[in-house]
């Protein structure tokens, strides 16, 4: 650990300073050293079997295959693409819109670093805002997910097999989404920031398409699980509230386009859409603590005053997760792993990794630290709390095994996956039915497609976990453990 990491005066309490030697211990690293730069190869790659689509020439996970040519045709338009979120085979437009967001934002601050895996990072970038253009090619509506998860969910088939019914779901005026459609325009916006030097036409219309969506989520506020309950509940549910995409959204036009109304709007509408509310909470439904950092970016920047209490905000947030001086909703596993309660962990271990590792290069750029009652927070010690999230993930845990699918000698092997777990078209051209998959599910057999790059849900609080399908809390990947992982690992294959 860097010198002056974490800073207290010389007056703390015994108590305190036990914990905070605690603290200095969970985050030292157990094994020798990782390939971060082969874990962010394989992170980005997981995204080409997520694949929905007709698959391009170059795809490189060879046992995948076209899937879901005609999505949309029952509506009348196209919505062929995208991307699976998990481990079925239904697209759902919240989480796919939110780990497009965070594939950019990992490309923005981190893409300098990727070296060679760049290009792929930002075709997997593309694959997504692809999808979401379409989804949002007629004006006043947002397809928000095709396929009708129960009847998938009652379904083991593949991708490939796939007969399930391809329901299309939409808002509109009548039927508002602010939260998805918010979210699509914040994951518009900061992919425009992407394509900007790298393809200025495709940026362009990246960006009027984020403000048109912006203005709709804005105009017709409502969540989208009130307008279209059965579909998306209990699967992505908005339980948080539409809020905190409104304001999100903002920020990232705030972002993209420099234009004023997009900080007036921040400014008039902090209190109204609650920013200070749950700030040590990020994932694809509650985005308040990447809020606060990401606009506190510029308040360190010296560039904007007038958003400093996001960078309040934000202290307060990093002060949330410091281990043993954590609020009771964030906890630690013995083993040192960042722990909420309900499923796929991992979710949260990456995005919260994610903004540690982000706030940490604001602060080292404004030389800050985060102050913590008695104690302070440095910037070298946010990243080594970070590193030691991803050295759990990539092996150095109590059971001594990867949470990468691929990576390391012993990694997950029964994944809860559709695809990777029942043998691929190529060597079983005939087709597998909808139940006839329930014997691969139940197999305690490995699966026979190595889903490369996959970061599963991961173990309990206790650091145990089960290789077992059923078991999808621990056992499932999902798009959005992976996409703020790509940027964590293309920092520490830079730096270590």
């Amino acid at each position: 650990m860097a010198r002056n990491a974490l800073c207290f005066p010389g007056n703390v309490p015994a108590f305190r300073a036990t914990l905070l030697l605690a603290l200095l211990l969970l985050v030292q690293p157990i094994s020798g050293g990782h390939d971060y730069h082969d874990a962010l190869r394989k992170s980005i790659l997981f995204f080409e079997g997520q694949r929905s689509g007709k698959l391009p020439p170059d795809q490189r996970l060879k046992w995948r295959r076209d899937s879901a040519l005609h999505d949309g045709s029952t509506a009348g338009v196209d919505l062929s693409g995208g991307y699976y979120d998990a481990g079925d085979n239904v697209k759902f437009g919240f989480p796919m819109a939110f780990t497009t967001t965070l594939l950019a934002w990992s490309i923005i601050d981190f893409g300098r670093t990727m070296g060679p895996e760049l290009r792929n990072a930002v075709k997997s970038l593309r694959w997504g805002t692809d999808y979401l253009l379409k989804a949002t090619a007629v004006p006043g509506v947002v397809f928000v997910q095709v396929g009708d998860p129960h009847s998938d969910h009652n379904c083991w088939e593949r991708p490939e097999d796939m007969d399930t019914r391809r329901t299309v779901y939409k808002i509109d005026r009548y039927n508002p989404g602010s939260d998805v459609a918010g979210e699509t325009a914040a994951a518009l916006a900061a992919a425009s920031i992407v394509f900007r030097s790298r393809d200025p036409t495709y940026s362009k219309l990246l960006l009027n398409r984020a403000v048109r969506v912006f203005e709709f989520a804005d105009t017709h506020r409502g969540a989208y699980s009130s307008s279209l309950r059965n579909a998306v509940c209990p699967f992505y549910c908005d339980v948080n509230g539409f809020q905190d995409e409104l304001l999100w959204g903002a920020a990232w036009l705030h972002k993209a386009s420099r234009r004023r109304q997009y900080r007036e709007y921040i400014v008039r509408n902090e209190v109204v859409l609650r920013a200070g509310d749950t700030i040590n909470e990020f994932g694809w439904d509650n985005k308040h603590a990447g809020i606060n950092v990401l606009i506190s970016k510029e308040v360190l920047m010296g560039r904007a005053d007038y958003f400093e209490s996001f960078k309040q905000n934000a202290d307060g947030f990093i002060c949330s997760i410091l281990p043993g001086l954590a609020h009771t909703e964030v906890q630690y596993s013995p083993g040192g792993l960042i722990f909420k309660p309900g499923g796929s962990n991992m979710q949260h271990v990456t995005s919260l990794s994610f903004l540690l590792l982000a706030y940490s290069n604001y602060l080292s750029h404004a030389n800050k630290n985060v102050p913590c009652g008695v104690t302070s927070a440095s910037p070298a010690f946010l990243k080594q709390l970070a590193k030691r999230q991803v050295d759990y993930i990539l092996g150095d845990n109590p059971l001594g095994m990867s949470y990468m699918v691929g990576y390391g000698a012993r990694y997950p092997q029964r994944i809860h996956h559709r695809g990777s777990s029942l043998p691929s078209v190529q060597a079983h051209p005939a087709r597998i039915g909808c139940k006839a998959g329930s014997r691969y599910y139940l197999s305690p057999n490995p699966n026979p497609n190595l889903l490369v790059g996959a970061v599963v849900g991961g173990p309990n609080s206790s650091d145990a976990f089960p290789d077992s399908r059923p078991f999808f809390q621990e056992s499932e990947p999902t798009t959005y453990i992976n996409a703020p992982l790509v940027g964590i690992l293309s920092y520490f294959s830079a730096h270590y």
